[in-house]
């Protein structure tokens, strides 16, 4: 059977994209944290891109699945680490202890970001941004500083960026049959 699927691609990337950003316009000092952002984390952030990591799966992607299902996986996370104290059905993380929840992150997306070398520019820039974008919060948390997280919070909105416009030129260069916003050469 010679079945064309579609690319879950753009769908987990603008899942991990608006969620980033939104969080991050947070981390960065403009609003407070909200519902707004923890519902971002379990639908879009986290349930859309556990759709596309599963979609991967399908087309035998071994790259997509892992990240997909990984990052997908780390928003519902991280929602639960910070509404479960909420709830009283934990003790809140230490911020010590979150920055090596952090650290583990920033990791696991460096070697991510290592799995990158064949693929376009812009893809490689959303993985690298993202390393960076983990060990900035996770200085911030061993350090308590204030400004690393400002800094991380600007940096943040950039990484998700990013990730909206690969998701859309994606999409968008796929609907023209030709690179109408360039990603970069592969």
């Amino acid at each position: 059977m010679n079945e064309k699927l579609a690319n879950p691609a753009p769908l987990g990337l603008m899942g991990f994209g608006m969620t980033t950003i939104l969080l991050n316009i947070h981390n960065a000092g403009f609003f407070p944290l909200s519902a707004m952002v923890l519902a971002m984390g379990l639908c879009y952030g986290g349930l859309a891109q556990l759709v596309a990591g599963v979609m991967e799966f399908r087309r035998g992607n071994t790259f997509g699945v892992t990240a997909f299902l990984s990052y997908g996986l780390f928003w519902l996370s991280l929602v639960l680490l910070l509404v479960l104290p909420k709830l009283g059905l934990a003790d809140a993380t230490p911020p010590g202890y979150m920055a090596w929840y952090l650290l583990l992150w920033g990791v696991f997306t460096l070697f991510m970001l290592a799995g990158t070398v064949n693929y376009p520019r812009m893809k490689q820039f959303v993985f690298a941004s993202l390393t960076v974008l983990f060990f900035l919060l996770a200085a911030r948390d061993f350090t308590g500083s204030a400004a690393i997280g400002v800094i991380a919070g600007f940096e943040g909105i950039v990484c998700g960026a990013s990730a909206v416009y690969l998701a859309m030129a994606t999409v968008i260069n796929e609907q023209y049959g030709r690179s109408v916003l360039p990603i970069g050469a592969r």
